[in-house]
């Protein structure tokens, strides 16, 4: 019988890294490209638009760094649906690396917003503090592979319960705050409460993985001293 190829090989390691890095370095070119001889069109704010062919380097550039970022959200929703799939076969957790952690790093950039929105009344950087909760990766990866049996499944609805809960107090007591209005100036309300839901939302993920995680090894560790 011949053998059938592959047609599911998986890319190199390195080949997402190098398209990456090349957007990145044509992204820098037309930028520098623009700011030389195109007196920066295209790289500060404008009104209005109107084509010229010296736009040419930074629309490419733009639209292969879109074209790289769909290709990552296709590679990362085709590896979702597979994972969920072999949880569905194997009554397993999905695999999951604990040093996805480290993303939660990247809530950091939410501090951005307090110079963003003096500067330029921009909140946008705020949204970035629900990042925080991608620290829960490192609770999650720890428990990759794990069989979910009743004790599992029952300790997952306890954890989830109680995160919610404390997510859904903390959003009470921000409409508290957002209602006394009268104490405060009125331009302060909106960054407060999107600071405060994308914490709440960061708090929420965060603290249902810690949960589970803690649940399950306290209720492992019982019944090893049971066994004893």
């Amino acid at each position: 019988m011949k053998m059938k190829k592959n047609t599911d090989a998986k890319h190199p390691r390195w080949l997402l890294p190098a398209l990456g890095g090349a957007c990145v370095l044509l992204t820098g070119a037309a930028a520098w490209y623009d700011l030389t001889y195109n007196g920066g069109k295209l790289v500060y704010p404008m009104h209005s638009y109107a084509f010229e062919t010296t736009d040419i380097p930074m629309l490419l550039a733009v639209a292969l760094d879109v074209l790289y970022v769909l290709y990552l959200a296709f590679l990362l929703i085709r590896g979702i649906r597979a994972q969920e799939e072999r949880t569905i076969k194997t009554n397993r957790t999905r695999r999951l690396n604990p040093k996805l952690g480290f993303l939660g790093f990247l809530g950091f950039l939410g501090f951005a917003g307090f110079w963003s929105y003096g500067a330029l009344g921009d909140m946008t950087p705020f949204v970035f503090f629900a990042f925080f909760g991608f620290f829960g990766f490192f609770f999650e990866g720890k428990m990759s592979n794990t069989l979910m049996d009743e004790r599992y499944r029952e300790n997952v609805v306890r954890a989830e319960l109680k995160a919610h809960r404390v997510g859904f107090s903390i959003i009470i007591l921000l409409l508290i705050l957002a209602g006394q209005h009268s104490r405060f100036k009125v331009e302060l309300i909106a960054p407060i409460l999107i600071t405060g839901i994308a914490l709440t939302v960061a708090l929420t993920m965060f603290l249902s993985e810690y949960l589970l995680y803690r649940y399950d090894h306290d209720d492992a560790a019982a019944l090893a001293e049971e066994d004893e």
